[in-house]
């Protein structure tokens, strides 16, 4: 049976590489590319709708999508857990229904943030340092977000990490108790350090992405999730057995989300700003 995919963001990096693997791979079908002039009724018809939109966006797609009956796969950034929260209630009882959310495609990034989630158990003090290409509009990234969550819930009994001087600004913005800094530079798509200080030494976990090919194998593992997800399903490590046992669920930071852009000066939608993580 082939998967007919609707792309919203399809005119950006990650939703030109979503296309030409969906038209590549049997069972799947592009059903439709929308762009920041299309309206949301051309996604109608598709099995599975890719959002890799803008925070601000991203929202209004899944209501549509959901509204709709069509499942969702969402590679876009923004979506704090007071939104995800609302979102479960929403589709709650549905067996027909099903959105995974993935802050990350790469398999790497996902393993460096597994990883960095069972060291946070033997070292009081942690601070993230992400960088991203200066275009990337919002921090900190959703790779962060989603490692310092898992951080804080590996946590849940040891209590909050050491970070001294929260107070001061460039101290960074503090997510689970865990100091995140971003850095917007040219010359980066994507890196992230999870620095671990303990007495005496120092444990870098550090995950660099050279290329949008890092995110291939992950789109099309989500992508197959998606098509029968039923629930609200978040991160990759959801979908990909990682042989480092179950992470910690339910994420209990909350983020603010980026206030919503203004879509007429938006030429058209480009995702590098959210799924480049």
């Amino acid at each position: 049976m082939t998967t007919r995919v609707a792309i919203v963001g399809v005119t950006g990096t990650m939703g030109r590489l979503i296309s030409g693997l969906v038209e590549e791979t049997d069972g799947y079908e592009l059903h439709a590319g929308l762009d920041s002039r299309s309206p949301l009724s051309d996604m109608l018809g598709a099995d599975v709708v890719v959002d890799v939109t803008l925070p601000g966006v991203s929202q209004s797609v899944v209501d549509f999508a959901v509204d709709n009956g069509i499942r969702v796969l969402v590679g876009t950034s923004g979506w704090s857990q007071a939104r995800i929260t609302t979102l479960e209630r929403r589709i709650r009882g549905r067996s027909d229904i099903g959105v995974v959310i993935v802050p990350n495609f790469s398999i790497g990034s996902v393993v460096a943030t597994a990883v960095s989630a069972m060291l946070a158990r033997l070292f009081d003090s942690i601070e993230i340092v992400e960088t991203h290409q200066a275009a990337k509009v919002d921090s900190p990234s959703g790779t962060a977000v989603r490692t310092a969550e898992l951080i804080g819930l590996a946590r849940t009994e040891l209590g909050p990490v050491s970070a001294p001087h929260n107070d001061q600004r460039a101290r960074g913005q503090q997510v689970s108790s865990v100091p995140v800094h971003s850095l917007r530079l040219d010359g980066v798509l994507a890196r992230q350090d999870v620095i671990f200080g303990g007495a005496g030494e120092t444990v870098t976990i550090s995950h660099n992405t050279l290329s949008a090919n890092a995110y291939r194998r992950g789109i099309l593992l989500a992508l197959d999730a998606a098509r029968t997800a039923v629930g609200v399903t978040v991160g990759l490590d959801q979908v990909v057995d990682l042989g480092l046992g179950a992470p910690p669920t339910a994420p209990a930071a909350i983020v603010a989300i980026v206030a919503e852009p203004d879509l007429d000066s938006v030429p058209e939608i480009d995702a590098d700003s959210e799924v480049f993580e």
